[in-house]
C-alpha cells in the first residue's frame, strides 16, 4: 500500500558549505491503519506457532542453557558480521578461552561485547526494568564499550547529525532525523513500545520498533546491531519467548539488499505491510532454523554418547570430558580438566579417544597448548551462520 511519506523532511545543520534535509519519522503506529490480508494474516499465525515451537526448545536438550549459550554466541557472530568483522564462531570460543583466534582482536572483542550486551539486556528485563530508552542506552553502553565505536558516545543519543550511504549528507542513502528531534522522537517509540496510544499485538509491535528505531539512528555507531537486539529484546519482553532465542541476523545478512529496500519504502512510501510481510517470513525462518538446530545437536549428544559407551574402562572419563564438551565446544586439555576435576593425563587420554572416535578434533595443530573442538556440534551451528537460509 502506498501511503506516501510516512514522516516528514526538515532542515538540519549545515555540513559542509550544504543545509542538511533529513528525514523524521511520524509517531507509530501507522496512519491510515496496516491493512492485513488473509496471507498475511496466515503467515503472522504460523510466524506465532514457531515461535512457540522455540520456546519450548528446552524439550529437545537436557540443558536449555547450554543451546542459549551457543545460540547467542552464533547470533553476536552474525550481527558483527553484517557490521563487516570477519570473527567465525569457532573464533569467538578461541577468545573466550584465552587462545589466539589468528583475526583482529578488535573484530572478535567486538563480537564478545555483543554477547555482554544481550545478556545484561535480557538480565535487566528479568529485574522488572521495562523496555524503554534508558536501557536501550544502557545496552548500547555495553555494546560499544571496548573496541571500534569505544571512542562515539556509547550510551548517550547523537549531539551531531549522522546519515547512511554516500560521503555527504546532500549524497546519502537516508539522512536521519536532526540530533534535536531523538530524544522526541525515542520517546515516542519508547511509548508505542508500552502501548500507547494503543494496544499493538507482538509480532506487529517488533517488526514496526525495528523500522523505526532504524529510521531514527540514535547513536552514532551501533545503531544496526542494537536495531536488531530490539525485536530479541520486545519477545522477551512481552512473554512471547522466555529465553533470547529468536535472531534475524542471518535471515537480514541473506537478504540484506531487500531489507534496506523495504526500510527505505517504508520511508517514501508508507509501504508497511511489505515490510511486515518480509518480517514475519524472517521469524518464520528463523525459528524454523533454531528449532532445527536443537533437534540436530540432541540427536548428536545421544548418538555420540552411545559411541562412547564402547570405549569400555575408558568410557566414564570420556563421557566426562564430552559433557564439557556439549556445554563449551571448545576447550583446553587445562580448561576441560578444571572443568571436570580430572586430572591432566586422563582428561588427555579422555580427548584423544574422542578425536579417535571423530567426536573431537584439535584446533590448532601445534604440539603444545592444544585446543580441542566439538567438531560436528560446532558444524551443525557454523553451518547455520554460514550458509544461507530458504529463500522465501
Amino acid at each position: 500500500m502506498n501511503r506516501g511519506p510516512t514522516g516528514s523532511i526538515v532542515s538540519g545543520p549545515r555540513i559542509g558549505g550544504e543545509v542538511v534535509r533529513a528525514f523524521v519519522p511520524a509517531p507509530l503506529p501507522p496512519d491510515p491503519p496496516l491493512q492485513i490480508g488473509p496471507e498475511l494474516r496466515e503467515e503472522i499465525d504460523q510466524a506465532l506457532l514457531n515461535l512457540g515451537r522455540l520456546d519450548s526448545v528446552s524439550t529437545l536438550l537436557p540443558d536449555r542453557g547450554l543451546f542459549l549459550w551457543m545460540y547467542v554466541r552464533k547470533e553476536a557472530v552474525l550481527s558483527s558480521q553484517i557490521e563487516g568483522t570477519q570473527s567465525s564462531l569457532s573464533d569467538l570460543l578461541l577468545f573466550e578461552i584465552d587462545e589466539e583466534s589468528g583475526l583482529p582482536f578488535d573484530d572478535v572483542r567486538e563480537v564478545s561485547c555483543y554477547v555482554r550486551a544481550l545478556e545484561r539486556g535480557v538480565q535487566r528485563l528479568r529485574e522488572g526494568f521495562p523496555l524503554c530508552g534508558r536501557l536501550l542506552r544502557e545496552i548500547h553502553a555495553e555494546l560499544l564499550s571496548e573496541g571500534r565505536g569505544s571512542e562515539r558516545s556509547p550510551g548517550e543519543y547523537r549531539s551531531s547529525q549522522n546519515w547512511i550511504g554516500g560521503d555527504r549528507p546532500g549524497r546519502a542513502l537516508f539522512v536521519p532525523p536532526p540530533p534535536e528531534h531523538v530524544p522526541v522522537c525515542m520517546g515516542e517509540l519508547e511509548g508505542f513500545l508500552h502501548d500507547q496510544p494503543v494496544r499493538t499485538s507482538v509480532l506487529l509491535k517488533a517488526a514496526l520498533a525495528h523500522v523505526q528505531f532504524e529510521t531514527i539512528h540514535p547513536f552514532l555507531d551501533g545503531n544496526g546491531r542494537l536495531g536488531r537486539l530490539l525485536t530479541t529484546l520486545i519477545l522477551v519482553s512481552e512473554g512471547v519467548l522466555r529465553e533470547p532465542l529468536l535472531y534475524l541476523s542471518l535471515y537480514l545478512k541473506t537478504h540484506r539488499a531487500t531489507y534496506y529496500d523495504l526500510l527505505q519504502r517504508v520511508r517514501t512510501d508508507g509501504d508497511w505491510e511489505a515490510w511486515l510481510g518480509f518480517f514475519v517470513r524472517g521469524v518464520r525462518v528463523t525459528a524454523e532454523q533454531a528449532v532445527a538446530s536443537a533437534q540436530a545437536l540432541a540427536e548428536l549428544f545421544r548418538a555420540d554418547r552411545a559411541r562412547i559407551q564402547d570405549l569400555g574402562r575408558a568410557a566414564g572419563s570420556a563421557l566426562q570430558v564430552h559433557l564439557v564438551l556439549e556445554q563449551h565446544p571448545i576447550q583446553t586439555i587445562y580448561s576441560a580438566a578444571a572443568r571436570t576435576g580430572l586430572s591432566i593425563p586422563t582428561v588427555t587420554s579422555a580427548l584423544r579417544n574422542l578425536e579417535a572416535a571423530g567426536i573431537a578434533r584439535e584446533l590448532t595443530g601445534r604440539q603444545r597448548h592444544k585446543v580441542f573442538g566439538y567438531r560436528r556440534s560446532l558444524d551443525i551451528l557454523e553451518d547455520v551462520q554460514d550458509g544461507t537460509a530458504p529463500d522465501q
